[in-house]
C-alpha cells in the first residue's frame, strides 16, 4: 500500500494544490488524504498502515515557474516550505520516518497564494500533470529539486 498527503490551505488559492491533488488521485494501492493544514493528524493512519511509500505533496516556494513540481530531498524540505501548516513538514517525516518503507516530498511552485479558493490555470495544469505521474508509477523518473538553483534564488532576494 501507498500513502499520499495532500496538504496545504485551499482559502489561500495555489496554497490549496496539496489538498486538490489529494482530492482528485485516485489509483490501485494508493490511499489519497486531503491533510489541510494539520497533517499531523493524519500521522495515525501512516503509523497503523506502514506504507511501502508515503508521498507528500505541498505548494513549495522553490523560484520555478508556477505549476512546476518537483522530488525534494528530505534535508531541503524546510528551504522550500510556504509556513501555512501547524507542524513543519520535516518534523512530520521525522515523526514518521520508522513507519514508512520511503518516504518522498513532491513541491509544487504555487502562482499567487492570496485569499481565493481557486486555483490559478498553471498550478492547476501542473497539479493534473502530478497525477498522471503518480498514476503511471513512474515516479523516479520525476526531475529532482536542484539545491544549488535554490541557493541562487535564495541569494537574490
Amino acid at each position: 500500500m501507498k500513502i499520499l498527503l495532500g496538504v496545504g490551505n485551499s482559502l489561500r488559492g495555489d496554497d490549496g494544490v496539496g489538498c486538490y491533488i489529494a482530492d482528485n488521485f485516485r489509483a490501485d494501492d494508493w490511499m489519497a488524504i486531503n491533510c489541510a493544514t494539520a497533517p499531523e493528524n493524519f500521522s495515525g493512519i501512516v503509523r497503523k498502515q506502514h506504507p511501502e511509500l508515503l508521498v507528500i505533496v505541498d505548494a513549495a516556494a522553490m523560484g520555478l515557474g508556477p505549476g512546476t513540481f518537483r522530488r525534494v530531498a528530505p534535508e531541503m524540505i524546510e528551504d522550500v516550505g510556504l509556513g501555512t501548516h501547524m507542524l513543519a513538514l520535516s518534523h512530520l517525516i521525522g515523526y514518521v520516518s520508522g513507519y514508512a518503507g520511503e518516504i518522498l516530498f513532491i513541491g509544487i511552485e504555487p502562482g499567487h497564494v492570496t485569499t481565493c479558493n481557486d486555483l490559478s490555470p498553471a498550478v492547476r495544469e501542473g497539479a493534473d500533470a502530478l497525477i498522471a505521474v503518480l498514476q503511471s508509477g513512474h515516479i523516479d523518473a520525476m526531475e529532482k529539486l536542484d539545491g544549488e538553483r535554490l541557493q541562487e534564488n535564495e541569494e537574490e532576494q
